[in-house]
């Protein structure tokens, strides 16, 4: 085992303070395992820390990374579950408090103690890192870790859309936001059965907004999305709205265009003041509920779905590319022009 590795640190909050450094290999404790990574993802979140644009605290200096998958080279004394060799992808919930109410609940994705991969503690940008075992789940045969690693982002997608949110079949969706996870939001939409797919968008997101379409959109947007919705069906509005993007002017039109007793479900987070009022969802009786990351249950559904196939993320994934070509995958998600990235860290 080396002493050191590679790995893309955020080293401070400012812009730009995101580097390739040589750390130290990870210990771990008796109830972790030492995990090396095989592909890890590159989220939104990532690049909002790159670009000293997030909202939550970082405890720097941090490892970024939290959607990954690898091959278990030690376990430490109480591990139980799983052994060196074994193939898995890792929940987020780095730290919990196992006393919490929502820990007790299995909602320990909301204890307000959380805290994550790549911003609480260090992530998977790096050739190891040091995992609790409760978070650990198997990768099914066949499932390569290209794929296995997108797990996180499809589960942040799944609740928000099948948990969250009640979809009948027929149902006119619309996912407001054509990133990562309002194109998975769109593919577990149509899984769950809506009747027309409308993905919405700005103009330089044509790019996205052509996955969208690959993906089973009925129709792709950028323009005024309440005109669309008035000269569809009875022109009462879309039945569920799918609010997945980064800003928060995007509820106003999400109430303007949800028929009366109608869903929206937020899963974009936009810190910015909303400046609007909430009236229209009193008037229309419309159900609005936040959705925020996953539980264990979900990854075993998005495990299966994986490996039946029933899910293809293929789609989504513009670059796999070595660890040390981070920046110009950060660059390149940033722009637009790559959906998802996809590194594989080096020894």
């Amino acid at each position: 085992m080396p002493e050191t590795m590679k790995a893309v640190v955020n080293e401070a909050p400012e812009p730009g303070r995101v580097a390739l450094r040589d750390v130290p290999v990870p210990g771990i404790g008796e109830e972790d395992v030492l995990l090396r990574v095989e592909a890890v993802g590159v989220c939104g979140s990532d690049l909002h820390q790159w670009q000293g644009t997030h909202s939550w605290k970082v405890n720097y200096p941090c490892i970024l990374g939290h959607e990954f998958g690898g091959v278990v080279v030690a376990a430490g004394a109480r591990v139980r579950h799983f052994r060196e060799g074994d193939r898995v992808v890792s929940e987020t919930a780095a730290v919990i408090d196992p006393a919490s109410p929502y820990t007790r609940q299995g909602l320990y994705h909301l204890d307000p103690t959380r805290l994550g991969f790549g911003y609480g503690v260090d992530g998977a940008m790096a050739r190891y890192v040091r995992v609790p075992e409760r978070c650990l789940h198997a990768v099914p045969d066949g499932l390569p870790f290209e794929t296995a690693a997108l797990t996180e982002p499809c589960s942040v997608a799944y609740n928000a859309v099948c948990v969250q949110t009640r979809i009948r079949p027929g149902d006119h969706v619309l996912v407001i936001g054509p990133g990562p996870i309002g194109l998975l939001c769109a593919l577990m939409a149509r899984l769950s059965g809506a009747g027309h797919l409308i993905v919405a968008g700005l103009p330089q997101d044509e790019h996205r907004l052509a996955v969208a379409r690959t993906l089973g959109a009925d129709a792709t947007l950028t323009g005024d999305v309440a005109a669309y919705v008035r000269d569809l069906g009875d022109g009462l509005g879309v039945d569920v709205v799918i609010d997945a993007a980064g800003v928060s002017s995007t509820l106003r039109t999400a109430m303007e265009v949800v028929r009366p007793a109608g869903q929206i479900t937020k899963v974009g987070w936009g810190p910015q003041p909303m400046n609007y009022s909430l009236d229209p969802a009193v008037q229309k009786a419309v159900t609005i509920r936040g959705s925020f990351s996953h539980n264990w249950p979900i990854w075993e559904r998005v495990l299966r779905l994986l490996a039946s196939g029933q899910l293809d993320v293929a789609p989504l994934v513009s670059r796999v590319a070595p660890l040390a070509e981070w920046h110009t995958c950060f660059e390149r998600m940033h722009a637009g022009t790559y959906v998802k990235a996809v590194l594989i860290p080096d020894d």
